[in-house]
């Protein structure tokens, strides 16, 4: 065989064979923005929500739960709320003041304020790594900013978004600095996202 011949057919085979290695590697890269994020938005232990009664003020607050699950609400007392979604707890809420003759037709709205059971870790070169309760409507940018911010040796366009979707771990290219220029989009974080920011390579 011919020493140009010899070249070509090594060359094809590296090539077939890195091609089989990304095709094997699918939906574990993926560079393409996430979907929106559809984290389970059930409360738990740690999060904090307020509570508005129409009319009443004095019943309207914040609340944190507890480590067994509930909150002390007025004239209630103890109300199991873990694992609800917002919306059946005001209706817990709701119907509790009713039932026992509280109120005749109250009004209730629940509003997450912050999720200290679900949460993200920014990773990397960032001022104060670590992991941060999980607030409504979070993105990449947003989370980094509770990180501190970028340290000087960041590469911030080389920021990877690490989620788990389905029974796939899932990484994100989040090119930041185009991001806060308006010339790439942000995404929305997910509870248990993985953000890390590496260093730029000199």
């Amino acid at each position: 065989m011919a020493w140009s011949s010899r070249v070509l057919l090594i060359s094809t085979v590296v090539l077939l064979a890195l091609g089989a290695c990304a095709c094997s590697k699918r939906g574990v890269q993926a560079t393409e923005v996430p979907p929106p994020a559809t984290d389970d938005t059930t409360l738990g232990p740690g999060d904090v929500f307020s509570v508005r009664v129409y009319g009443e003020e004095a019943m309207s607050g914040s609340h944190q739960v507890a480590p067994d699950g509930t909150i002390n609400f007025p004239l209630l007392g103890a109300v199991q709320v873990k694992g609800l979604e917002p919306t059946a707890v005001a209706d817990k809420i709701q119907n509790e003041l009713r039932e026992r003759d509280l109120m005749r037709n109250p009004h209730v709205s629940v509003y997450v304020e912050a999720y200290g059971s679900k949460r993200v870790s920014v990773m990397g070169a960032v001022a104060n790594p670590g992991t941060f309760p999980l607030e409504p409507g979070m993105t990449v940018v947003q989370a980094i900013s509770m990180a501190g911010g970028f340290s000087s040796l960041a590469n911030r366009d080389g920021t990877v978004v690490t989620r788990r979707v389905g029974e796939e771990i899932v990484r994100y290219r989040v090119p930041v600095a185009r991001v806060t220029k308006g010339q790439a989009e942000d995404i929305e974080v997910a509870a248990g996202d993985i953000i890390f920011v590496p260093e730029r390579l000199f």
